[in-house]
């Protein structure tokens, strides 16, 4: 900056010249510190946006972090219920039934550890498990996975330097067999690029099942109830031996795999407006106990003639109405299920109750096979005619069902309530087991809707009773929804 100049010797003039040059250089820095609060004020937002943007990472790390601790400590005990001494005190063949699911629970747990696993940035150099070699005597088909082209970039012809080989165990049922995978190395002489095909997509990476043989375990473990040692004897006798530890394993695996389909399911089912809605009990071994205890697998469906024919099953500690809640969410729409107390805080949330005529009628027949009651065979008579109805109303359209329904169950309904079985219990029902289960859902036919039937759910429910040893003895008839409106 220049030195201030006399002012004494300065003419009139040459002050006012001296003075707009001074505004001016005000001006200048006056613009200047502007510009650079703004330059600061962004950086402070910058630096803002960062600050939430890492906080927001921390608490997601602290998230999975706390994740991963509580699912070490559950395999932790896990592992300790497997192989420790506590498991001796078991009977060995309940303990041979419950091994394969405390298998399945670690191998999940160990799926879902390592994809929420916070990986540290240096890589620790880890001992590859040794697997046993799938035995020669199987037959192989060789699968050939090569480039889409052989060209190299440069425009050079590349030449087959090698081949990686991974081999995949296959099952159909009685026979073994290897899928030999096999992809080519090629190589340029001039740049020296290397092409290799991907490895194929699988379940399990890096292990040896194929989809075939997973499917097949899942679909006799679930579907066929075949538990793990007595497949662990099939695949012996087919002529290879495989641990039920490994199947566990297997089905654990998938059932994370699987997850995101189970979601997207009950996505589906919660598109619908009618439900059906039951649970049923099955034994539950805790880590580190010797004795089991209650909790249930509570199952949701869609109706016989939804155009999706879904079943969510859903495992539960309890039976509490807090499970159905959960579930159904914010859901609103018409629910099949019984006189369970555990869903009426979802009807007192706006979810329409339907009343089960498959339960009514069990009281019925029940009371009828004891004393030979005539009221009660009065009634099944009634619930007869109704389930005639739904016969013929199967194969129709739901406009001509609504309208048969209208035409032929109403006044079988009106007549019932008429005769009575709207207004109190049968004379010979015993008061201590008096439920009114038909009557109270006739008296309410204005407020419950009824429905003859729950047989897709109940079904589904007696598959599951199969699977854990249990039975629920229900009326299965295979109608659909009743409305009355």
């Amino acid at each position: 900056m220049n030195p201030m100049p006399d002012l004494d010797l300065l003419t009139p003039e040459q002050l006012r010249t001296l003075a707009a040059d001074l505004l001016l250089q005000v001006q200048s820095l006056d613009q200047a510190i502007t510009s650079r609060d703004l330059i600061i004020q962004q950086k402070v937002a910058t630096l803002a946006a960062k600050d939430q943007i890492i906080a927001a990472r921390d608490e997601a790390i602290q998230r999975y972090r706390i994740r991963e601790e509580k699912l070490s400590h559950e395999m932790a005990l896990l592992r300790r219920h497997r192989f420790g001494k506590n498991s001796e005190g078991l009977d060995s063949q309940q303990l041979s039934m419950l091994e394969d699911l405390v298998d399945a629970d670690i191998a999940a747990i160990e799926t879902e550890l390592e994809k929420i696993a916070v990986r540290p940035n240096t890589e620790t150099s880890k001992q590859p498990p040794k697997r046993q070699t799938l035995p020669q005597q199987l037959p192989r088909t060789v699968i050939r996975h090569e480039p889409d082209s052989t060209v190299c970039r440069c425009g050079c012809q590349m030449l087959r330097i090698g081949e990686d080989i991974s081999e995949k165990l296959d099952y159909q049922p009685g026979t073994f067999s290897v899928e030999q995978h096999v992809r080519g190395k090629w190589a340029c002489r001039q740049c020296e690029t290397l092409v290799q095909a991907p490895v194929p997509a699988h379940v399990i990476d890096k292990g040896i099942p194929t989809t075939g043989l997973l499917a097949q375990v899942l679909v006799s473990k679930y579907a066929d109830h075949l538990p793990l040692y007595r497949q662990e004897q099939i695949f012996a006798r087919a002529g290879l031996h495989l641990p039920r530890s490994t199947l566990a394993g297997w089905i654990g695996r998938c059932g994370v795999e699987l997850q995101p389909l189970i979601d997207a399911l009950r996505a589906e089912l919660l598109t619908h407006t009618v439900l059906h809605a039951d649970e049923t009990p099955v034994a539950m071994l805790a880590p580190g106990k010797k004795q089991t205890h209650r909790a249930y697998v509570w199952a949701y469906a869609t109706t016989r003639f939804a155009p999706v024919q879904g079943v969510v099953y859903e495992f539960r500690q309890t039976r509490s109405g807090k499970e159905v809640r959960d579930f159904l969410a914010d859901w609103q729409g018409k629910l099949v299920c019984d006189d369970f107390s555990g869903y009426k805080a979802s009807f007192a949330q706006g979810v329409i109750e339907i009343g089960c005529m498959a339960h009514a009628r069990r009281k019925f027949h029940e009371l009828h096979v004891a004393n030979q009651s005539q009221i009660a065979q009065q009634a099944l008579q009634y619930i007869q005619q109704l389930y005639e109805v739904e016969r013929a109303a199967a194969e129709l359209t739901e406009q001509d069902r609504v309208k048969l329904r209208q035409m032929h169950a109403k006044p079988i309904l009106n007549q019932a309530v008429t005769n009575g079985f709207g207004r109190c219990c049968p004379v010979d029902y015993q008061p201590s087991l008096c439920q009114q289960p038909l009557m109270e859902l006739i008296q309410n036919r204005f407020g419950v809707t009824i429905r003859p039937t729950a047989s897709v759910l109940l079904n589904s429910i007696r598959n599951i009773n199969s699977v854990v040893g249990f039975a629920l003895i229900v009326p299965l008839e295979k109608y659909d929804i009743f409305q009355l409106s």
